[in-house]
């Protein structure tokens, strides 16, 4: 701001020097001519008279009205003092020509008025043409902008930067930040921005180059422009911020499509989860509640009442496990479990989880890799045997009965990595990203394979508890690997 009187100062030498240099060429144009015409050429008055009339348009269609009115007149009296007798003084003896110095002043003054609306209306299309250029630009630029917030952050600095000017403000009638292209703009005061906004009324101030435009739509004001140091007309202006409130509308009902559409599949996720876990709780029960029955009205022989009561006891195993996971699972998220961190080999955890999941992997080829002597690490035992079990029955749940699964294990100076690879069917980009999540269960499986989806959002609040990582690599038809990590901590064995 301290430097901008210097600028001023400067620019007005510069504009003076410009309407110097004008002024001399315009008094040294005459004289040219009148020597021309002396000394070199001899041509009649008429002749004479029109080179000093194509002087002034030339003037006039370059530089304006008043050079070439200036221009005029001198060439007027050049004229009369040169070229029409007695020679060498302003006596005019011939009453005609008199009447020919009028016409030919009158003709130079008219000439030089049209050459100047001319030009007027030339430099007015030419503005006029880069004004509409410069719109088309910037309305391009506000099509790629798809959230409110980026918007009017932006628009502030797109102005500037498309339309040249200084600086520039907006304002939104339902927030109370004025979002500016540069901290340095308080020319462009808030109350007159919010003053704008409410009475939706425009303010033009030339002497300090600075306009402050309502945001319209039809009759409404949604907020306020100010512009400052800007050459821009009013109808561009007005254009300008008509433009900028249609983009705000636009991008508010694009986030609000967005949202509903969000809505919508969370619903219908909701629903499908709910389907799920009520599938997964009323199917045990059932086979129970069918088996209690039977048993109770008799006539069974005792081979077949040990069938039932094998059927009754699995199914209350397994709602009893469902149960688990769902406490187990809330309380991780409550940071309620308190981890038993005591130094063992990785190796343990993958022989319980192998030894656990053996009814899940029937079936199923396991290879397992280790490679070497693993240093110990401090994990919780059974939680971390529980991650495992949970990778093994995921990828059983997830294959042909007779793919392989590969168990390994491998370790660097800062952590173990366990990976457990399938040959399924593969995880799409979607699902990935979301399979972590709690209940949420693959799109194209939600129904065919038994499960809650609890396992995989268990095993990842366990991992991070443990201040490890998790997470899936898949090709569609090729099948997935998942691993976690554990960090590797000095321990100390004799404790």
């Amino acid at each position: 701001m301290g430097g901008r009187p210097g600028v001023d100062y400067n620019l007005h030498v510069k504009f003076s020097r410009a309407i110097a240099i004008k002024a001399v060429i315009c008094a040294v144009i005459v004289p040219l001519i009148v020597l021309v015409y002396k000394r070199g050429l001899h041509a009649n008055v008429t002749t004479v008279a029109l080179t000093f009339l194509l002087a002034v348009l030339v003037v006039s269609a370059n530089w304006g009205f008043w050079y070439a009115a200036f221009l005029a007149v001198y060439s007027t009296l050049a004229f009369n003092f040169f070229f029409l007798p007695p020679f060498g003084t302003f006596t005019i003896a011939d009453p005609q020509n008199w009447i020919a110095l009028f016409a030919f002043l009158a003709t130079a003054v008219i000439a030089g008025q049209l050459s100047e609306r001319a030009r007027r209306e030339t430099l007015r299309a030419t503005q006029r043409r880069r004004e509409i250029e410069q719109l088309y630009a910037f309305s391009q630029r506000l099509l790629t902008l798809e959230s409110v917030p980026e918007l009017l952050n932006l628009v502030p600095g797109h102005i500037t930067e498309t339309f040249g000017s200084r600086g520039a403000a907006v304002v939104v009638s339902d927030k109370t930040d004025i979002y500016r292209s540069d901290a340095d703009t308080r020319e462009i005061d808030a109350a007159r921005m919010l003053s704008v906004a409410s009475r939706g009324e425009p303010i033009m101030d030339s002497d300090h180059a600075l306009s402050f435009i309502p945001l319209r739509l039809g009759v409404r004001s949604v907020g306020a422009i100010g512009v400052s140091g800007t050459t821009l007309s009013q109808e561009s202006l007005e254009a300008l911020s008509t433009l900028v409130a249609i983009t705000i509308e636009r991008t508010r009902a694009i986030e609000n499509v967005g949202k509903a559409e969000a809505a919508r599949e969370n619903e219908k996720l909701r629903s499908a989860i709910l389907d799920s876990i009520a599938h997964e709780f009323r199917t045990p029960l059932t086979a129970i509640k069918a088996s209690v029955t039977s048993l109770l009205s008799g006539g069974f022989e005792a081979s077949q009442e040990n069938e039932l009561l094998t059927v009754i006891n699995e199914e209350s195993d397994r709602l009893n496990h469902l149960v688990e996971e769902a406490t187990q699972l809330a309380r991780l998220e409550a940071k309620q479990v308190e981890l038993d961190l005591t130094p063992h080999d990785v190796g343990e955890a993958i022989r319980g989880a192998l030894e656990s999941a053996k009814k899940a992997l029937s079936g199923h080829p396991v290879e397992l890799r280790k490679d070497g002597e693993f240093p110990p690490a401090l994990f919780d035992l059974d939680l971390i045997t529980n991650v495992v079990y949970q990778l093994l029955e995921n990828a059983a749940k997830y294959s042909a009965p007779d793919a392989p699964i590969h168990v390994s294990a491998e370790h660097t100076e800062s952590e173990i990595v366990v990976n457990v690879a399938d040959r399924g069917q593969g995880i799409d980009e979607l699902d990935q990203s979301l399979i972590f999540d709690k209940f949420y269960r693959g799109r194209d499986n939600r129904y065919s394979v038994q499960g809650t989806g609890m396992g995989l959002a268990i095993a990842k609040a366990v991992v991070e508890a443990h201040g490890g990582t998790i997470r899936v690599t898949s090709q569609l038809g090729h099948g997935s690997v998942f691993s976690f990590t554990l960090p590797l901590k000095t321990v100390n064995v004799s404790s």
